[in-house]
């Protein structure tokens, strides 16, 4: 199990550049849909409500075009490449602060909420001098990305255990190349989310804070959105086959497993141990708004933002 963990492969693909503009079709027909959504664990029901059929009940011709993140997700969804597109919170909420007309339309992926079993966590080496979350302060920490949701979380868990969160050194680092960041000592400790916190604990990485958790109860951790632009019935219909696969995913953790073989590269042996999130269909609107208020309190989003605007 081991071996098959530390061969575990990336999850970041390249975005398909090829797939033109979706559009409506014409006449009775189903209607050509083109979503923009990143090959991780968190996107499993998307995937899974197409192979069942849920967008097809919609008439919905569904086509999933991987992108290698959030930033992807909304320029192209911005552009009129993506009908609906998903994206984390924070990358969200920076769109909407710069003015681009985004919109969300139902959840995508939250914190399981549980302290010790979640999808994301910071960690150290096993014989690190850091031994709860205040210890992280002042140290050099990677992220796979400068001022987003990952700093702004691991801020949360440091300052909510009484340490200081000011003097912290983030380093970006793509997920994949964390656990051997940490290994090397590049970084005193990493942040990452599954499949990668299973890789770096069984190289005997100690998790010592977990940040989503920390940040705010059941996170909304990241969304699937439109913009202003989108057709209201077509959003609507949507939103219904979404709303679908995610309560079925949410309640077929097995069947949730089996798509992601069939779409991520990770090995199956940790897809079998991996912490899965939770899919509820609704966003934690509350959770939503405490993100956005400490990503401006840290200088991560330029002033407070009413989500509002974002979720409606």
């Amino acid at each position: 199990m081991r071996r098959a963990l530390v061969i575990l492969a990336a999850l970041s693909v390249t975005a398909c550049g090829g797939s033109p503009p979706a559009t409506p079709t014409q006449g009775a027909g189903p209607t050509k849909v083109n979503a923009g959504v990143i090959a991780i664990v968190d996107t499993a029901p998307i995937h899974l409500g197409k192979a069942k059929g849920y967008f097809a009940e919609q008439n919905i011709d569904l086509t999933i075009t991987p992108v290698q993140g959030g930033a992807a997700a909304i320029s192209g969804a911005v552009s009129g490449q993506f009908q609906f597109a998903f994206a984390n919170t924070t990358s969200l909420l920076t769109a909407t602060q710069q003015g681009l007309d985004v919109k969300v339309v139902t959840n995508g992926v939250s914190s399981t909420g549980e302290q010790g079993k979640d999808f994301s966590a910071v960690l150290v080496k096993p014989d690190s001098p850091i031994k709860t979350a205040k210890d992280l302060a002042g140290k050099k920490i990677s992220v796979n990305q400068l001022k987003n949701i990952g700093d702004t979380t691991v801020r949360a868990s440091v300052r909510n255990a009484g340490g200081d969160p000011t003097g912290i050194e983030f380093v970006e680092l793509p997920f994949p190349d964390a656990p051997a960041a940490l290994q090397s000592g590049r970084v005193e400790a990493i942040w990452v989310v599954e499949p990668f916190v299973s890789q770096a604990r069984s190289q005997g990485a100690r998790p010592v804070a977990w940040n989503f958790v920390d940040a705010a109860p059941d996170l909304t951790v990241a969304m699937y959105f439109t913009t202003g632009k989108a057709d209201a019935d077509l959003t609507k219909r949507f939103t219904a086959a979404m709303t679908k696969s995610l309560e079925y995913a949410d309640s077929h953790p097995d069947e949730v497993r089996e798509a992601l073989k069939t779409y991520t590269k990770i090995a199956p042996e940790v897809i079998a141990q991996i912490v899965l999130p939770k899919w509820p269909v609704a966003v934690n609107k509350q959770s939503v708004q405490t993100i956005a208020d400490l990503a401006a309190a840290d200088g991560v989003l330029k002033e407070k933002v009413d989500v509002s605007a974002l979720v409606p």
